[in-house]
């Protein structure tokens, strides 16, 4: 196999490594935002706070569904300036149903800035909001995050998600913020996809580990053995949830796990991939929350591996990104916008623009035959988060 060293000068890389306000030009200064330390709520009543990020005077109105009671306060619901002490107090569900409310904040005479939090019905196994119950290893996702593709039952594939201490995320109240998560093929030793939301807070400072290790919520005899080695035939340890991603300690090591890695050609992961992510922490830096989704294909392909990691694992040939930006933009009057990539796992792109290689969700959705943000439905119409992923990427991400 060709072995050549992809090298990427400064000033190219520095063009990729831009400040937070360079997608689409934001105009200098911080966008409002709000965000709830959760998202997911459990049956039982009680409270959660909020965060606000204002530079003037807000308000914060509450839309409930239509059909659906008030069944949730904020206090204060007006204010000054950025805050962390606003609290979202909300009565227990005794339906069997779960419900939501979108919390719009108001700042200024820019467009405003929504959140929605989800609650789970009593006995319902619905969201992840504190019943203390496991959400991983199973044949479907029930968390209702933006990031996660829609997931099928019987399909052979299994869920998992991971808590920032790099174990398994169990709920809002025990687990605290959730991490990445991913669908396993446990026949083919590896994840279809990864997911995971992205901001600068998430990201957080610290240097890659290198701590190449099992994951703990799979049997290690399923996992490929990839401590101190690659796969063999000549194949590197491709990350799907990027290591630079994560850079608080605990969260990086667990981005060195066996199920975050694929067999990828040498070139292309340190190449035009590499390019890539780095372009993904730049529109991240410039959202409130990025909601990213990164996989491969490999139904089809007839290369494999070599064994040194135990298992002769398929060579994807294809290799895909799904970005959901939440924030503040001209390009995005509702408050989101979409755009996905799907490169072909060849050496000739390796120097290559991916910009050659975005498209809609909606296209990436038939090329792959994932469903993508289908929870965004929950959080805005039905016809609003369609028309969300039919549209073409704008400018803004260009």
């Amino acid at each position: 196999m060709l072995k050549r060293i992809h090298f990427i000068s400064a000033l190219f890389s520095l063009f990729f490594l831009v400040p937070a306000c360079e997608p689409g030009e934001e105009p200098a200064g911080v966008p409002a935002s709000i965000e709830p330390r959760s998202t997911e709520l459990g049956a039982e009543g009680g409270s959660i706070f909020v965060d606000v990020t204002a530079a003037g005077d807000w308000t914060i109105m509450l839309e409930f569904p239509g059909g659906t009671s008030s069944w949730a306060t904020v206090d204060p619901s007006s204010g000054s300036g950025s805050r962390s002490d606003v609290r979202l107090r909300y009565d227990a569900n005794d339906g069997s149903e779960s419900r939501s409310v979108t919390l719009m904040l108001k700042a200024g005479s820019g467009p405003s800035s929504r959140a929605t939090v989800v609650q789970k019905g009593k006995d319902s196994g619905q969201g992840s909001g504190g019943s203390g119950g496991h959400i991983s290893g199973k044949d479907t996702a029930a968390p209702l995050w933006l990031e996660l593709p829609a997931t099928k039952a019987g399909d052979g594939l299994t869920f998992y998600a991971h808590d920032m201490e790099g174990g398994e995320y169990l709920d809002a109240k025990t687990s605290g913020v959730r991490n990445w998560s991913f669908y396993w093929d446990a026949q083919e030793h590896l994840s279809l996809w990864v997911a995971y939301p992205l901001n600068n807070k998430l990201k957080g400072t610290g240097k890659r580990t290198d701590e190449w290790g099992f994951d703990p919520l799979i049997p290690s005899s399923e996992q490929p053995e990839l401590i101190g080695h690659s796969y063999g035939g000549g194949w590197t340890r491709g990350h799907q949830l990027p290591s630079a991603d994560r850079l608080l300690y605990k969260p990086n090591v667990s981005t060195f796990y066996s199920t975050n890695m694929t067999p990828q050609e040498y070139n292309f992961n340190g190449g035009i991939w590499a390019d890539l992510e780095n372009r993904v922490r730049a529109y991240a830096a410039a959202a409130d929350t990025l909601y990213v989704v990164t996989g491969c294909q490999y139904a089809g392909s007839v290369e494999y591996s070599g064994g040194s990691s135990g298992f002769y694992v398929k060579i994807p040939t294809h290799y895909f990104k799904a970005l959901l930006f939440k924030g503040v933009s001209t390009y995005a009057p509702r408050g989101y916008m979409a755009a996905g990539f799907l490169l072909p796992h060849d050496i000739s792109i390796s120097e290559g623009n991916y910009l050659d290689y975005i498209l809609s969700i909606d296209d990436l959705e038939k090329e792959t035959g994932i469903d993508f943000f289908p929870n965004l439905k929950g959080t805005l119409s039905a016809s609003a988060a369609d028309a969300i992923e039919a549209e073409k990427p704008s400018a803004w991400w260009k």
